[in-house]
């Protein structure tokens, strides 16, 4: 009598075990799932983004609506340079790297040793990336550079409007075509310079190395249907639309 009263005590038991740890393993399940899910319905903020997740598999949406920048940047310029230029960048480079040992590297790692990935993936690459970098830049609103960024700013130039100067001449006179950036030195300091057709500060090939900060781009298509042959015009008008909150961010990022 005891043995089947054990029996049938401890086989409740199990059963009541197996629930519970059934119940244990459906909450995990579901944590689980809730996780996952909640991670893929944000795949491309770019807000939960740092320069170190960049994605070299997604073209991301621009930030704005096409005319957003108007009257500085016009709308069917923004709608060419983005939804043609980039693109393209974008579609060339992951043609390029497609079955490479480069298909699931970082882009700081391309760009660390692109001088042995070739010219496909140095061009393409750089010119997807560098356009992120300059749409993210631009906006329209009443940001200004952080006090941190301020101070550096007139430790290095001696002020804000020598800074501004400095960057502006860069710009104007990189010869052909090519960016003008405000970028972090190994040394975390801040200096300005350009670069030649889509190269950037991050590449072994680059005169120039450091974390870029803040960009423009002076190829001719990023400004000729309204400005012409006035890129000094353009550029004049490129810091009526600087996204500070967002050079303060990578400036923030750069520094850790």
């Amino acid at each position: 009598m005891n043995k089947i009263f054990h029996l049938v005590f401890n086989r409740q038991n199990n059963i009541k075990m197996r629930k519970h740890l059934i119940k244990i393993l459906n909450l995990g399940f579901v944590l689980v799932a809730t996780s996952t899910l909640t991670l893929a319905e944000k795949p491309n903020d770019k807000n939960d983004r740092t320069m170190k997740e960049f994605k070299t598999t997604e073209f991301p949406a621009l930030p704005y609506s096409y005319d957003a920048l108007e009257p500085y940047i016009d709308a069917r310029t923004m709608e060419i340079h983005y939804d043609r230029h980039h693109r393209a960048y974008f579609n060339n480079f992951v043609s390029a790297i497609k079955g490479t040992a480069l298909e699931n590297s970082s882009i700081e790692k391309i760009f660390a040793e692109v001088s042995k990935a070739g010219d496909a993936v140095r061009n393409n690459g750089g010119g997807f990336y560098n356009h992120v970098i300059f749409w993210e830049n631009l906006g329209k609103g009443t940001s200004k550079p952080s006090a941190e960024l301020t101070e550096a700013i007139n430790k290095t130039f001696g002020s804000f409007d020598k800074f501004r100067e400095t960057f502006s001449n860069a710009a104007k006179t990189r010869f052909g075509s090519g960016w003008a950036w405000l970028y972090l030195t190994p040394d975390k300091k801040l200096a300005v310079g350009s670069t030649p057709n889509q190269d950037n500060p991050l590449m072994d090939v680059s005169p120039i190395k450091g974390i870029p900060l803040l960009t423009i781009d002076v190829w001719e298509h990023a400004y000729y249907l309204k400005y012409q042959n006035k890129r000094a015009d353009y550029v004049e008008a490129f810091w009526n639309v600087v996204n500070w909150d967002e050079v303060n961010r990578r400036y923030a990022e750069a520094l850790k």
